[in-house]
């Protein structure tokens, strides 16, 4: 599977950044699930948009087939990857046109509290929860956007992925996958996972990774996911 070159260029981010350069530039990932309509719009006419956030972002963004869901969900996956900054960046583009849009749609002047799933494995999802839930408590406070973690599904044999739940505003999500985003990349295994193959069985819905949502299948390691 080929890379896409693109372009970084500096960002008028309403979300925090990252305080350390050494941190700002590590690299990191972020999955998230989208329904096939907002997989669509991020797209774009023959990947005009997912083209554009990639120049501008510098990250690399990638999508499940279309009808390639995440087990237990009619939602496609979306990982962006590339150093923190450039995740953040393009995580922003992308929440930023899926809100406005809904919001163009609903055409009301208050910003509702909208919800996205990260995936994030569940071996660290204990460093998001803390000791005594000490750290998710405070992403809570600091961001005011609500967040839960889902427990494992056992359901599909093999899935080690949970699901973390953030509501709220734009700003509020914004906030909160910062402060996430930065107790992940403290995690080396987490680091890693952006190396390993994310595929489900193709019985189910498999989730083969490709630019632009073309598509794109790894033919060695894969995750076998079935329902029992």
């Amino acid at each position: 599977m080929e890379s896409t070159e693109s372009y970084p260029e500096e960002l008028t981010n309403r979300s925090p950044e990252p305080s350390d350069d050494e941190s700002a530039e590590k690299p990191t990932h972020v999955r998230f699930l989208v329904s096939n309509a907002a997989a669509g719009s991020v797209i774009g006419k023959g990947g005009s948009t997912i083209t554009e956030f990639q120049a501008k972002s510098g990250a690399r963004i990638q999508l499940s087939r279309n009808q390639e869901f995440f087990p237990g969900t009619t939602d496609r996956i979306i990982m962006i990857s590339g150093s923190t900054k450039e995740v953040v960046n393009g995580l922003e583009l992308i929440l930023d046109k899926l809100h406005s849009e809904l919001h163009a749609e609903e055409g009301s002047d208050v910003e509702p509290r909208r919800r996205l799933r990260l995936v994030v494995p569940n071996s660290s999802c204990g460093g998001i929860i803390g000791k005594g839930g000490a750290t998710i408590k405070s992403f809570i406070e600091e961001s005011k956007a609500g967040i839960k973690i889902s427990p494992l599904d056992n359901t599909f044999y093999g899935l080690s992925d949970r699901l973390v739940t953030l509501s709220g505003t734009f700003e509020e999500q914004m906030r909160a996958i910062d402060l996430i985003l930065a107790k992940l990349t403290e995690d080396d295994h987490y680091s890693q996972n952006v190396h390993s193959p994310f595929s489900y069985a193709a019985g189910y819905n498999s989730a083969n990774y490709a630019h632009n949502g073309s598509g794109g299948r790894y033919q060695n390691h894969q995750k076998r996911l079935v329902p029992r």
